[in-house]
């Protein structure tokens, strides 16, 4: 089938959304991408909703399937959800390209979702940064973007969170106060969001903070300074991340395993051996990915008997 016969079937409301039909829509010529937005542009928004997911569905269970050429042009769409899904399509692509429509959605977007969704997006490129795989120029745009909406009061706290979250990535000099900031604040979604940072910063100066909040009455935030501490692989934890094993939340008891399995050592791999005899399924498999992981990973102790 040609393009226009392609787009003509799925823009039709009247037509299923076959896989095979939108499967033809990977790695559009410039050309094809022309004739698709402009039939795009007479699609209504339940279509174009239900097109739009079922694009990023299908790219996501076939790593051969490219359809950013349409993503990047559903970032301008006038429907938010269209917007917000596009960005979660072009998660794997890493052109620095992406970088000025992603900060110009977060900024200036009118649709929460939409700016969350961007701020999510552009941490990816500021790992890419902190990898020494992004250009001084592109760098100093992610980080000053993100500070400022991580600053900026007036903007929602889910897109101030996520902000802080992508920027915990970049090893700067303002980044441990941004996190402290955070913390000492009277929100409980962005004192959440600054302990997932702490593990992400790889500072172990945050341990002690970490340690103390495993004990915490709140179970998001014991199940986040746990994964914290998974992230700063830091031994001393071990002993109080064994205490967790029992912890009354499923989340924060699978989270430990996972973190145990990051730290590595005698000590770790004793205990999760132990879990490997659970009788929930979900915490013997979580143990024994961990040890797999560990073996993985080299650690001397991670093999099992």
């Amino acid at each position: 089938m040609t393009i226009e016969e392609i787009t003509a079937e799925l823009v039709s409301s009247n037509k299923s959304l076959l896989s095979s039909r939108l499967a033809e829509l990977s790695n559009l010529s410039s050309g094809e991408l022309g004739l698709f937005e402009q039939a795009w542009a007479a699609c209504d928004v339940k279509r174009r909703r239900q097109i739009v997911y079922r694009l990023v569905e299908l790219a996501g269970d076939n790593l051969e399937l490219n359809f950013d050429g349409i993503f990047k042009n559903c970032l301008k769409d006038q429907d938010a959800n269209v917007r917000s899904e596009a960005i979660e399509g072009l998660w794997e692509n890493e052109e620095a390209s992406l970088i000025e429509p992603l900060i110009d959605l977060l900024q200036q977007d009118t649709s929460e979702k939409v700016q969350t969704a961007a701020a999510i997006a552009l941490g990816k490129f500021a790992m890419l940064a902190e990898q020494g795989k992004l250009g001084n120029h592109h760098t100093a745009r992610v980080s000053q973007a993100l500070f400022t909406v991580i600053d900026d009061e007036s903007k929602p706290v889910e897109v101030r969170r996520r902000a802080l979250e992508s920027a915990s990535l970049l090893s700067l000099p303002e980044m441990k106060r941004t996190i402290m900031e955070a913390y000492e604040n009277s929100d409980d979604k962005l004192r959440v969001s600054s302990i997932y940072a702490m593990g992400k910063s790889c500072d172990p100066s945050w341990l002690p903070i970490l340690l103390n909040e495993m004990n915490n009455d709140d179970p998001e935030v014991r199940y986040e300074a746990v994964g914290a501490c998974g992230e700063l692989e830091e031994p001393e934890a071990v002993p109080h991340l064994i205490d967790l094993l029992n912890d009354p939340d499923t989340d924060v008891r699978l989270a430990t395993i996972r973190a145990l399995g990051k730290i590595g050592g005698a000590e770790a791999k004793r205990w999760l051996n132990q879990c490997l005899s659970s009788h929930s399924a979900a915490i013997s498999q979580a143990a024994e990915q961990a040890l797999e992981e560990m073996e993985a990973a080299g650690d001397p102790f991670s093999f099992k008997r």
